[in-house]
């Protein structure tokens, strides 16, 4: 077998294992702690992720780590997509809002001028969670989406129950952040 060869299964099986263990935990798992687990680099672990998703496996890559995608059982869970303004230093009394009443943010959507709709996957449930989305956002001194569209944005929310997604929405209404038709 030549080193090409066994360059390729060598990395396969690395993708199966990427894959199994994304598909066994409800956390995301960073690209550093698969890249310590695989002993390959990170950017080794970013060619695979490419290569699954290829594969049309249903993995997403969130601000904590890779995600693997799971369908939701019927009526478990309740969604809606919501449309909010806010200055991005009120991005934080946002999340929490949120996370308070039960509710997780699945993703933020801007429609810019040029590339059409933008989204990014968030995946915040909890108020730990919103602290670590804000601190990576802090220490990569990115800017949030919101900023290329004057604060308006829309995130997907999902709770598992209706009332949670209304009690939800009453509040971010009466901070100020939700904009209505």
């Amino acid at each position: 077998m030549s080193e090409n060869e066994q360059k390729k299964i060598l990395g396969e099986e690395r993708r199966q294992l990427i894959l199994h263990w994304l598909m066994e935990t409800e956390k995301p798992l960073s690209g550093g702690e698969l890249s310590k687990k695989t002993n390959v680099s990170r950017q080794v672990i970013v060619q695979d992720i490419s290569l699954l998703k290829a594969r049309n496996e249903p993995i997403i890559a969130t601000a904590q780590g890779y995600m693997y995608v799971r369908p939701l059982a019927p009526k478990q869970r309740f969604e809606r997509v919501i449309a909010c303004m806010h200055r991005p230093e009120q991005v934080e009394q946002e999340l929490t809002i949120l996370v308070d009443h039960g509710v997780t943010i699945r993703d933020v959507k801007v429609e810019h001028p040029v590339y059409g709709d933008l989204t990014a996957p968030i995946f915040v449930s909890t108020r730990n969670e919103a602290a670590e989305y804000l601190k990576k956002i802090k220490e990569t001194n990115a800017a949030y989406l919101s900023q290329l569209t004057g604060g308006i944005h829309l995130h997907t929310i999902e709770a598992d129950s209706i009332r949670k997604l209304d009690d939800a929405c009453r509040a971010l209404d009466a901070a100020g952040f939700l904009v209505e038709d």
